[in-house]
């Protein structure tokens, strides 16, 4: 019972189970749905999510979902509600209660002082769409799955995913309603790689202050001079108006002993490569992470006003989180 494939195939048995079930909740999409994103889109208050037990925490997440992706959204425990945190729910506010059954005990004495409201609008996602939630409500989505995941048909598994799916649909349906991008993502979104991806740029990880720079006709001592104080592994070399001309790294300088030993009399632009990539010193650092790696080389030069603005090197990006 305990070998490898049994495990497998109860792991298979409930991943299959589950999404059958997600599947399904396509047949119960009406116009109650097309309803409720229409209110909150129009709405001038916030959405607040209610739930008990397990729903309560797939209301947590879904409100976390609506707040990063512009819906303004706030969690109410169905316990803590009638205990004082009724106080929550503000003129214009929609409501969304999540459960199961529809007919819990902090449910039951939730909805009434909800519905005594009239400039708030109850939204329910619930499995019986007989229940007393879903009755009391303005808008019923239905979470009806067949059979919960757990052996047992006792333990949320199949009905909290399918709870967790529709306040997915509900969020990812205002956000394109909305027009939000990734510069909107970007705002709610600071911290963290992800983050970091949205709104890095270039200038932001260019050291200015240190910028390796040469002239065109310095000799290949000062080059490496240049090159190993700066430590960035290469040069940009200017001509006399400070026009970017070439760049020399330290793969240039190894190939060049390997021809030859006697490099005193070379000059930069001798061993320079030619029209080297530039980029926007507002070009986002993923992107250049990714121009870098298209290309597979490490370094890029940044250009400011069509300016010499510095190097970025490709372990400033990774050492940043963004892969």
């Amino acid at each position: 019972m305990n070998s490898n494939q049994s495990i497998l195939n109860i792991v298979k048995q409930t991943i299959d189970l589950q999404s059958d079930s997600i599947k399904n909740l396509n047949k119960y999409l009406n116009v109650d749905f097309v309803d409720c994103v229409q209110l909150i889109l129009k709405s001038k208050g916030r959405v607040i999510v209610s739930g008990i037990g397990k729903s309560a925490i797939i209301a947590q997440k879904i409100v976390a979902t609506l707040n990063s992706t512009g819906t303004p959204s706030i969690f109410m425990h169905a316990a803590d509600a009638i205990h004082g945190d009724l106080g929550l729910i503000q003129k214009n506010d929609v409501v969304v209660c999540i459960s199961k059954s529809g007919n819990t005990p902090e449910i039951k004495a939730l909805v009434p002082f909800i519905k005594a409201n009239d400039s708030n609008k109850l939204i329910a996602i619930t499995g019986d769409i007989n229940s007393f939630l879903a009755t009391s409500s303005d808008f019923v989505l239905n979470s009806n799955v067949e059979k919960e995941a757990c052996p047992n048909n006792l333990a949320p598994t199949t009905s909290t995913t399918a709870q967790l799916v529709i306040g997915d649909a509900i969020a990812v349906t205002l956000l394109k309603l909305r027009g939000f991008d990734s510069k909107d993502f970007a705002k709610y979104h600071p911290g963290g790689s992800l983050g970091k991806k949205l709104y890095l740029k270039v200038k932001d990880l260019c050291d200015t202050k240190n910028k390796p720079v040469i002239n065109i006709n310095a000799n290949i001592g000062s080059v490496i001079v240049e090159m190993s104080e700066k430590m960035l592994g290469a040069v940009v070399v200017l001509n006399n108006s400070n026009e970017i001309m070439g760049i020399i790294t330290d793969g240039d300088l190894r190939r060049q002993l390997v021809k030859s030993l006697n490099i005193s009399k070379i000059k930069a632009k001798e061993i320079m490569t030619k029209n080297p990539l530039v980029i926007n010193a507002n070009t986002m650092a993923i992107d250049a992470l990714k121009l870098m790696k298209s290309k597979k080389i490490s370094h890029l030069i940044v250009e400011q006003d069509n300016r010499y603005h510095g190097i970025i090197h490709i372990q400033n990006i990774i050492k940043e989180g963004i892969i």
